[in-house]
């Protein structure tokens, strides 16, 4: 048997796994390997710091619920995810930026125009624009997944009593790449703050206020989805975001509505004020 010390330990261990060679899994293990050792060499790291490491992680999972993911936070706040986003962007398409951790994917379909505030109280906006491919090209029938927060910077999904799929909707491009529905204008909110990663921030001295925005997910045939957020032009915290996820490419401008600026779209609602924003797909792998 090989003497195992803390500087060979690490090759022992990436031996240890019968992983297809030249495989991606293979590739993706022992960088991850690397990178933990090192890390725990180069921080000498205690058996306390390591013990409070493992609980940290053991309380985000223990928190998590099919409807919150810690560790999306986690990954978020760490900028982990707007990096990962940053790699994985198509040049052409619309910049990537936070999935957040209240996604649903089984939203409900809405037609074209509908409302998805209901009765909240708010400023109600507009939201169009044409879905395009990189050579602009407008792609009739793409996908156009949103969800949000309200008007007090809570998500349905976050408070007792209401329908999670609240502020939700999965609408169809026309015919002409457009895409169109009313809404209530989100207001800036803080992160999750009642649990790990809350504690995290908080030992950090940082705050946890994300800009207002409106997250969406966008589909095509043959093209590359994409994730993104859309935020809002001169408005509190586009400049410091806690997860950060905006790019000057995802800021639109919010002005009154106007039917002739709109293009006479055919709405459930009148709407106070109205923002524009083309989503553009690049092709896929």
């Amino acid at each position: 048997m090989a003497d195992i010390n803390q500087f060979t330990i690490t090759e022992a261990v990436k031996k240890s796994f019968r992983t297809q060679e030249g495989s991606r899994f293979e590739f993706l293990l022992r960088s991850l390997i690397d990178h933990v050792h090192d890390f725990a060499r180069e921080t000498n790291m205690t058996h306390e710091e390591w013990m409070r490491m493992l609980t940290f992680l053991y309380d985000c999972g223990k928190i998590s619920t099919p409807e919150r993911h810690e560790f999306i936070l986690l990954s978020d706040v760490l900028g982990l995810s707007a990096l990962v986003d940053m790699i994985n962007t198509r040049g052409g398409a619309t910049e990537g930026s936070n999935l957040g951790p209240f996604y649903l994917d089984n939203a409900p379909r809405k037609t074209l125009g509908a409302d998805l505030a209901g009765p909240r109280e708010g400023v109600s906006v507009l939201c169009h624009g044409i879905v395009r491919d990189s050579l602009g090209h407008p792609l009739p029938g793409a996908i156009v997944d949103t969800w949000q927060a309200d008007g007090s910077g809570t998500y349905p999904i976050q408070e007792a009593g209401q329908d999670k799929y609240d502020l939700r909707g999965i609408f169809e491009a026309d015919d002409q790449g457009r895409y169109y529905y009313t809404t209530v204008l989100p207001k800036p909110y803080t992160v999750p703050y009642d649990g790990p990663v809350g504690e995290l921030l908080r030992a950090g001295d940082r705050h946890a206020w994300r800009p207002a925005h409106l997250h969406y997910m966008i589909r095509s045939p043959g093209m590359r989805s994409i994730t993104t957020e859309v935020f809002f032009e001169n408005t509190e915290y586009v400049d410091n975001d806690a997860v950060f996820g905006v790019r000057k490419s995802l800021l639109a401008k919010i002005v009154p509505y106007k039917a002739e600026k709109a293009g006479d779209l055919p709405l459930e609602r009148k709407p106070d004020a109205m923002l524009k924003f083309d989503f553009i797909l690049a092709p896929g792998d």
